[in-house]
């Protein structure tokens, strides 16, 4: 079985119960979590631990939209779930701005939350098991030095033995290459071995 990275969650919110109820959800599903009540040391929790997403209270008086702000020019890629007590157009179009990925109004539906967490999973790439993304990498590789060397899927199983369908399918990251497949591609897209696996 692949190894699965675990996703790591900051929880940043005032209120103790909405902190502990979101806590709860998400310890369910297997993911680690860490909570914090003060905003302002959002920035540096993910300073010094690895954190892929952040539920920031961003309602009016915690001091939310400052911590989003200060988030933001530490990190403009961090996946952040805006959360607010207070319906509003306006602030919901403020978080926006700051590129929160989803806005949730309070009180949190766990079902809600759980779902938008999957779909930040999904769209965000923020977990995937150790062996795919190894996989994808190689793949990503083989496609491009075969790009590069101006051969179509034909040309390269015709100088590898290969099926067409055998190498789209290592391409795209859905089957794990051999290493006897590995080499045989190697040989055909003039690159060493180690090409393939340089920097992962």
């Amino acid at each position: 079985m692949a190894s699965q990275q675990t996703l790591n969650v900051l929880i940043v919110d005032r209120e103790m119960e909405a902190q502990q109820a979101l806590k709860e959800s998400l310890s369910g599903e297997g993911y680690g979590v860490v909570c914090l009540s003060d905003p302002m040391r959002a920035p540096e929790e993910l300073r010094t631990h690895r954190i892929q997403l952040v539920i920031l209270d961003v309602s009016p008086g915690t001091g939310g939209r400052e911590a989003l702000a200060a988030i933001r020019a530490l990190d403009r890629d961090l996946c952040v779930i805006a959360t607010s007590c207070v319906a509003s157009v306006e602030l919901a179009v403020a978080t926006m701005k700051h590129q929160a990925f989803h806005y949730l109004q309070k009180p949190i539906d766990a079902d809600e939350l759980l779902a938008v967490v999957k779909e930040a999973i999904r769209d965000r790439g923020l977990v995937v098991d150790l062996e795919s993304r190894l996989n994808g990498e190689i793949g990503s590789r083989i496609r491009f030095r075969r790009h590069e060397a101006g051969l179509t899927l034909k040309q390269l199983a015709n100088r590898t033995g290969l099926s067409v369908s055998l190498i789209s399918q290592i391409e795209l990251g859905k089957s794990a290459a051999s290493m006897s497949t590995m080499y045989k591609l190697a040989a055909a897209l003039g690159v060493k071995l180690t090409y393939f696996f340089e920097t992962l």
